[in-house]
């Protein structure tokens, strides 16, 4: 039997391996072996050196994938349009940082959190621009690659299912990591998935993202048990771990797992109610 070589490269398993592969790949290369390695010998600020190669870093993450995918699927690649960009970026942003504020106010008001001091700005700076890359890489890699061909393939619950538990796969290895936490990821991966049929573009949910994972260090609270991203607001969280969270973070707080299953909801309603929903055995391979 002979084999089709150009029915296996455009096979949905195949464009996600490969996808995912030379992304990251590109990422990380040109992230560590060239603009790193340039910018250090020239300028003489570690701390800004790294942080201007991190945002090159995304310029290049996101042009690789654009190029990657507008010749290996010849298409549009339509959920990187730079027209809704401003709108969906800032409005995300706002969105994520606004959801973990309102926990942060909760807490407050059940006296469970409280203020000791106000640090210094550098959070801005490469802290800052560390979560920038992170989650833009995620959601390339989760939402762009993995859950954009799967949907399209076996329609959007199934790849819900599959992108949901495979998101929140790493973070099962961090020694912080509760029930709690892995079912706020799951719905973590969800929400985003949902994000992203109803836009059908990457910008709601990188920046949903991103405002999510900012506020959380910003507040004084641990991210996914990383304690050294800094913080602009040092704090004390002092109650019942199931409301405050734990080391893993005010995320694995049960205030915010029901605060993201009511965003997870409306995103799944609205996808319905707007016929965004893809069936399963779908003919289209973007």
């Amino acid at each position: 039997m002979k084999i089709k070589w150009s029915t296996i490269l455009v096979f949905p398993i195949t464009r996600i391996i490969l996808g995912s592969v030379i992304c990251v790949s590109i990422f990380i290369g040109v992230q560590n072996f060239i603009i790193k390695p340039f910018l250090l010998s020239i300028i003489p600020s570690e701390d800004i050196a790294k942080t201007i190669t991190n945002y090159i870093s995304v310029i290049v993450l996101l042009a690789s994938y654009y190029f990657l995918f507008r010749f290996y699927e010849k298409r549009n690649v339509t959920e990187l349009s730079l027209k809704y960009l401003p709108k969906e970026f800032t409005s995300g942003l706002i969105f994520g940082f606004s959801i973990i504020s309102l926990v942060i106010l909760a807490l407050y008001v059940l006296g469970y959190y409280s203020i000791s001091s106000i640090s210094n700005y550098n959070y801005f700076l490469k802290p800052f621009s560390i979560l920038v890359g992170a989650a833009l890489l995620e959601e390339i890699f989760y939402r762009g690659i993995l859950y954009r061909i799967l949907e399209n393939w076996q329609g959007t619950f199934i790849a819900l299912f599959i992108m949901a538990l495979l998101f929140e796969l790493p973070h099962t290895f961090n020694e912080n990591t509760t029930l709690l936490s892995f079912l706020l990821g799951v719905i973590f991966g969800l929400t985003h998935g949902l994000m992203f049929t109803y836009t059908k573009r990457i910008w709601l949910p990188f920046a949903f993202h991103l405002g999510w994972n900012f506020a959380q260090p910003f507040y004084g609270s641990n991210l996914s048990g990383l304690e050294d991203l800094g913080s602009v607001i040092k704090a004390k969280f002092e109650g019942p771990k199931l409301l405050i969270g734990t080391n893993y973070g005010v995320e694995d707080s049960i205030i915010s797992v029901i605060f993201l299953s009511i965003i997870c909801i409306a995103f799944l309603y609205a996808s319905i109610k707007e016929r965004k929903i893809i069936k399963r055995h779908s003919k289209s391979n973007n």
